[in-house]
């Protein structure tokens, strides 16, 4: 059975992400509007009414911003922990209970085709997780918005086939930049936003021949560019005397637009 993956959205302004098996699909996050999500999954040939659930990572907007909509109007359930949904839902939120499903980090659970683990990682949210899904012996991780890599997430990385890893910032243009000093200390921070050198030494540490597809992701608009992340990976790379086969793809997510469709056989 082929997987494929698709980024509809990758960035501080919005983050969605796509994974089906030509039967039913699953999002990861729903950070942009509900109808941007139709219209991109249409484009695609998917069917609305073969999403069959949203993992949510935390509550910050560019996660969350369509979930409302999506769950109220399409009835999708939404999956993440008691912590996430307790900073999520407020008296003035219509998600009904019939679309809330709490889950916990380190428990599997199936959906859709697909066993499923949350894991926690670090950032300045009330709690925030990435997650591993998992078919037929091939896993998908995807890992956005952390400061850095722990022990408890890094197996969950390592074991990737195809990785959304997030590589969020340039360090010299950071540091140049126009953003605030408390601003940039956040980002910069154990539980702020991975930026490229650490993204790019911790795939040189990790890289093996099951690791078939890297998609770097969350980029920011301000303080990288995809040239940025590309050098500074390939840098790397070469200074650790890597050369990866050509089978290994290496893609940097686009913040508005969707991205190719990947197929993991």
């Amino acid at each position: 059975m082929k997987l494929n993956f698709c980024s509809l959205s990758s960035g501080s302004s919005g983050n969605c992400y796509f994974l089906g098996n030509g039967t039913h699909g699953i999002l990861i996050d729903a950070g942009i509007s509900a109808s941007a999500v139709k219209r991109f999954l249409r484009d695609m040939g998917i069917r609305m009414e073969s999403i069959m659930g949203i993992l949510i990572t935390h509550n910050h907007t560019d996660h969350i911003k369509g979930l409302e909509v999506l769950t109220r109007r399409n009835g999708i359930p939404a999956f993440t922990t008691a912590t996430i949904w307790k900073s999520i839902l407020s008296p003035g939120t219509r998600i009904t209970s019939d679309c809330i499903r709490e889950i916990t980090a380190g428990t599997k659970f199936s959906l859709a085709g697909f066993d499923i683990e949350a894991f926690p990682v670090c950032h300045d949210a009330p709690e925030t997780v990435g997650y591993r899904l998992s078919s037929e012996g091939r896993n998908i991780t995807i890992a956005t918005d952390l400061g850095h890599i722990c022990e408890t997430s890094a197996p969950y990385i390592r074991s990737a086939n195809l990785l959304v890893l997030e590589s969020n910032y340039d360090d010299e243009m950071l540091a140049g930049g126009p953003y605030p000093y408390f601003l940039k200390s956040r980002i910069k921070s154990d539980h702020g936003h991975l930026g490229n050198h650490q993204a790019s030494a911790f795939l040189a540490d990790i890289i093996n021949d099951d690791l078939r597809f890297i998609c770097l992701a969350h980029m920011s608009v301000n303080n990288n560019t995809p040239e940025k992340v590309l050098q500074t990976l390939h840098r790397t790379f070469e200074e650790r005397g890597i050369s990866p086969d050509g089978k290994l793809k290496i893609t940097v997510l686009d913040r508005h637009r969707p991205s190719e469709i990947i197929c993991l056989e």
